[in-house]
């Protein structure tokens, strides 16, 4: 299809008949520290509390009265299936919705409150997709796809028609999170035709980036599996169709983790009062990081803030990961000698500081370790700190990027194994420490323990919900050094994500 075509398209979109003219606002928190204006382009204020519902809306007002009587059919992590269900109500037809397991309930009550039939299958949205093609030949719906689709990708675009109706002064660039690529096909197919110089830039989690690595590759690539934290955009393999106007039309693509992520939706609150969801805040992540790594200063950038349909059980694993993504916390080992005074020493080397998280136990006769929590405003005052404790004779470690450290180890510090008093050995002999994950939902932990064997001791367990997309164990298992040949195959049958922190120098610190 021609660049022209779309352009058609987008102007004769059906969309204002459910959705409205988002506004375009100045984040002024965010500009001043960015050195940059930064405008929010307000999605997450549509009735569905997501874009969505433009292209699904669009899409279904297209089809003919007969196929659109019979019904009509969609897979979706959540905001899409929203879109749907509200084209659906307001054009008096039929929806069935297949969304993965793993959506967020208040996606999912949000759905089916519309009058839509819900059909919870898989994890993922490439799930959901196989399971709605079977059901949509077995009861003969339409299926109304949530990003391949030029009527779709049309009504996506008119975001793009608002963006420069509302802002016509230069912009330097507009960032959007993809996905399937819908969204920013859309876009960047009215922006580039009208105003060519502008950058369109797309944002993606570093876990989920199918469409960074299809343009790399100059092909579609499939994922084996993605990262469900921004379910948003949690998609194994982008369109054809979006993936062709992607290649044609967009300039960069930025990758962002999950604690940038969190830092951002921190942001947009700070700016707002406004809780986006993690796939709603990515095209600000995208945004912070891209001006981190060119120095821009003074330029105007658009970011669209996607969504904001987010469980409030997830608030608190945002509000911990926050602070890590934006430096603002230093989480230090910090060993001092085991004698009196020095517990003093290191509060007045420290000096007047926030501390988030102070743990301390003591450890033996010559040591103890000390497990801290610093606010910072900048990763670099990390490294003065630990360079001022080592000066002053006290060995510091930074475990701020240390994952083990930052989501189980602060909950544990003091859980050392104690003395057999036989032999002087300690009753963990022989300890493994692996971190797993799996999919987060009902159940899901005493799954994960079933599949645990039963003839090697557990010696340590942590695990926390959080509300995030996978649950995180943390597991001690004593396996004899003869038995490690069948402890390895046992992890490669296992199925779960792994990692082995034995020799993490945190578990040494505080548990080994």
């Amino acid at each position: 299809m021609k660049r022209d075509d779309y352009l058609e398209r987008i102007l004769r979109a059906r969309v204002y008949d459910v959705a409205l003219e988002s506004p375009l606002e100045l984040a002024p928190g965010l500009s001043k520290r960015l050195g940059n204006r930064l405008l929010l382009k307000r999605e997450d204020l549509q009735p569905v509390f997501s874009f969505k519902l433009r292209g699904a809306y669009n899409k279904m007002a297209a089809l003919p009265a007969a196929r659109l009587a019979q019904g009509v059919i969609a897979a979706s992590a959540g905001n899409h299936a929203q879109g749907v269900a509200l084209a659906a109500q307001k054009l008096g037809c039929r929806a069935v919705i297949v969304m993965p397991v793993t959506t967020p309930r208040i996606k999912v009550e949000a759905v089916a409150a519309r009058g839509a039939e819900v059909v919870l299958h898989g994890d993922s949205y490439s799930d959901a997709y196989a399971r709605a093609m079977q059901l949509k030949r077995r009861r003969g719906l339409s299926f109304v796809h949530p990003y391949d689709d030029p009527e779709v990708i049309a009504g996506q675009g008119t975001i793009g028609m608002e963006i420069l109706r509302q802002h016509t002064r230069p912009i330097h660039a507009v960032f959007v999170p993809v996905g399937g690529g819908g969204l920013i096909a859309g876009i960047a197919s009215y922006i580039k035709r009208l105003r060519p110089r502008v950058k369109i830039i797309g944002v993606e989690p570093t876990d989920a980036d199918a469409m960074a690595r299809s343009l790399k590759a100059g092909r579609r690539v499939k994922l084996e599996q993605v990262g469900l934290f921004a379910d948003g955009v949690a998609v194994k393999q982008v369109g054809k169709e979006t993936f062709a106007l992607c290649r044609r039309l967009v300039d960069d693509m930025v990758l962002v983790d999950t604690d940038e992520i969190c830092a951002a939706i921190k942001d947009v609150f700070e700016d707002t009062r406004v809780v986006l969801e993690p796939s709603g805040a990515l095209a600000i992540a995208g945004a912070k990081a891209y001006v981190e790594r060119g120095a821009m200063r003074g330029r105007t950038l658009v970011a669209v803030a996607s969504g904001a349909n987010t469980n409030f059980d997830r608030l608190r694993f945002i509000a911990e990961q926050a602070e890590l993504g934006e430096h603002r916390e230093a989480i230090l080992a910090v060993t001092i000698p085991e004698r009196p005074g020095s517990f003093k020493k290191f509060c007045a080397t420290l000096g007047a500081r926030s501390i988030t998280e102070f743990n301390y136990r003591i450890a033996g006769s010559k040591e103890a370790h000390i497990f801290v929590g610093v606010e910072v405003q900048q990763r670099e005052q990390t490294a003065r700190i630990v360079r001022n404790l080592e000066r002053h004779g006290l060995t510091a470690l930074d475990l701020s990027d240390n994952e083990m450290a930052t989501l189980h180890l602060r909950h544990m510090v003091g859980g050392r194994a104690p003395w057999s008093g036989e032999r002087r050995a300690t009753r963990a002999a022989n300890e493994l420490l692996y971190r797993f994950e799996f999919p987060e939902r009902p159940g899901a932990l005493m799954r994960f323990l079933s599949s645990l064997r039963s003839d090697w001791n557990i010696s340590l367990f942590h695990y926390r919900n959080q509300g995030a997309d996978y649950g995180r164990v943390l597991v001690g298992i004593q396996v004899p050094p003869d038995e490690m040949r069948e402890f390895r195959r046992f992890l490669a049958e296992l199925g779960y994500p792994f990692a082995d922190e034995t020799r993490n120098p945190a578990y040494r610190l505080f548990l080994g």
